[in-house]
């Protein structure tokens, strides 16, 4: 089980649960399709974002396996929403983890989600004592490659053809990180 304290603090940002105050603002990347080219959902209107805060993405504790926790990431010197990240917590029993995040344009080139992602596996492997944790991207971004190898990630898997977005065959690479691997890079 994971009960993190919020907010989650890093050094330039702030990781919480979204609240109903953070619906324009989410809706205002995540209803942007070159935001949603690599992901696998369409861009979102304004209610699909409202009904996802205030249900999928209203979880603010891990209590069983194949939860997400979904949060924030807010900066904060000025208090701007810039993205969302997600821990999925796949398998007890080997104690495995996923992360995701999105950002939005105007927040790319700053570290952020860097920073926010390295969050998360702290949170995962200090907070759920996780093994491992994977994160899985589309072939053509390579702006979220790049954060996942300055992360320290290993690329491990490619998966040719496994996901149709906009209207063509999208291959994913699967990067995965060992807990020892995190400790080991003195996280």
């Amino acid at each position: 089980m994971l009960h993190p304290d919020y907010p989650i603090a890093t050094e330039r940002l702030l990781l919480r649960p979204a609240t109903v105050a953070d619906i324009d603002a989410m809706h205002a990347y995540k209803s942007r399709a070159e935001v949603c080219r690599y992901l696998p959902y369409a861009p979102m209107s304004r209610d699909e974002v409202a009904e996802r805060v205030e249900g999928l993405w209203a979880r603010t504790e891990l209590t069983e396996v194949g939860q997400g926790l979904n949060l924030c990431v807010e900066e904060k010197a000025s208090g701007r929403l810039l993205g969302d990240v997600v821990l999925f917590w796949r398998d007890a029993e080997s104690r495995m983890g996923e992360i995701g995040y999105v950002f939005s344009p105007e927040a790319a080139g700053h570290g952020y989600a860097t920073e926010a992602a390295a969050a998360l596996l702290r949170l995962g492997f200090d907070g759920l004592s996780l093994h491992r944790v994977t994160a899985r991207i589309d072939a053509r971004n390579h702006a979220s490659a790049r954060v996942l190898d300055r992360l320290g990630m290993r690329r491990e898997a490619v998966h040719l053809h496994d996901m149709w977005l906009e209207n063509e065959w999208s291959d994913t690479v699967v990067y995965a990180l060992l807990e020892d691997e995190w400790r080991a890079a003195g996280r």
